[in-house]
């Protein structure tokens, strides 16, 4: 039986459907089971892995976790809860991100420190793991949707940051390979698409898909941070939002070729996720 968090996700769901059609046992977690839509086959656990009390029942003879967590949501659970799952898991899958450092040095409060945190857990818990480090998820792009949907123009900053985005069906198909396959303990893979794109390439692409005219219309920086502050995000993880992508105009973000290595095929181009997601944008 193989557990998966996050199974209501983009990429938990990837896993689950995968991991069923792989013809593997598949246990789902999700908070609310009654508004779960999740395909037929997977069994469904109540669980919260900010409650690590809640996971008893779910935990109950489950040999592997492929572990989406809640990154800085349930962070100050996470040595209750990840003693919780490698007690009774032999082996854990673990979503990372790229760019989490191995020395437990990086900033709490962010999103690659949460990440660190976990890892070093996980690490530290005798547990068999496997540590997934994607880098930016095509999905991201998810956030200009209302904006084409509305004008056809997207207002955000550093259009010349350039990234290896992935599709979140690549990340789920590396992380049903490793947990289905044998030889992959104690490894961290850093899982990127198979090109590089600018912010505004992006946006082009989008275009292409929806079959309309988009654009891309350069904020400053100072505008953008304000923008995402009105939103509620938090001052800290807005600010190094905007800083990641300042460091990407100058420093592009590289491919790898892991997930062919993984899963035998070819790393999904952003042209076909946004193909695949063009009714998000229309």
């Amino acid at each position: 039986m193989i557990l998966v968090t996050g199974a209501t996700g983009k990429v938990g769901g990837q896993a689950v459907t995968q991991l069923l059609g792989a013809g593997t046992a598949v246990r789902a977690l999700v908070r609310d089971p009654a508004s779960a839509r999740l395909p037929e086959g997977a069994e469904v656990a109540r669980g919260d892995l900010a409650d690590p009390g809640s996971l008893d029942a779910a935990l109950d003879g489950v040999d592997s976790v492929f572990l989406v967590w809640p990154t800085l949501a349930a962070d100050h659970a996470a040595p209750a809860t990840i003693e919780r799952i490698t007690k009774q898991a032999r082996r854990v899958v673990y979503l990372s991100a790229r760019g989490t450092s191995d020395v437990p040095d990086q900033d709490p409060n962010s999103i690659l420190g949460s990440h660190a945190l976990v890892e070093g857990l996980i690490e530290r818990s005798g547990a068999e793991w496997t540590f997934l480090r994607p880098g930016g998820f095509a999905a991201n792009t998810l956030m200009w949707a209302a904006q084409i949907r509305q004008t056809g123009v997207v207002r955000w900053v550093h259009g010349a940051a350039t990234r290896s985005l992935i599709h979140e069906r690549d990340i789920a198909a590396a992380g049903v390979s490793v947990l289905t396959g044998t030889g992959h303990a104690g490894a961290k893979y850093v899982l990127t698409g198979p090109e590089t794109l600018t912010q505004v390439e992006q946006v082009t692409a989008i275009g292409e898909a929806i079959g309309r005219p988009t654009r891309w219309e350069e904020l400053t920086p100072e505008i953008a941070l304000r923008e995402l502050l009105d939103q509620g995000w938090p001052s800290a993880m807005a600010k190094g939002v905007i800083d990641a992508h300042a460091q990407m105009v100058t420093s592009p973000e590289t491919t790898t070729s892991v997930v062919e290595e993984l899963t035998g095929a070819p790393a999904t181009p952003f042209h076909r996720w946004a193909a695949d997601h063009a009714d998000d944008f229309r």
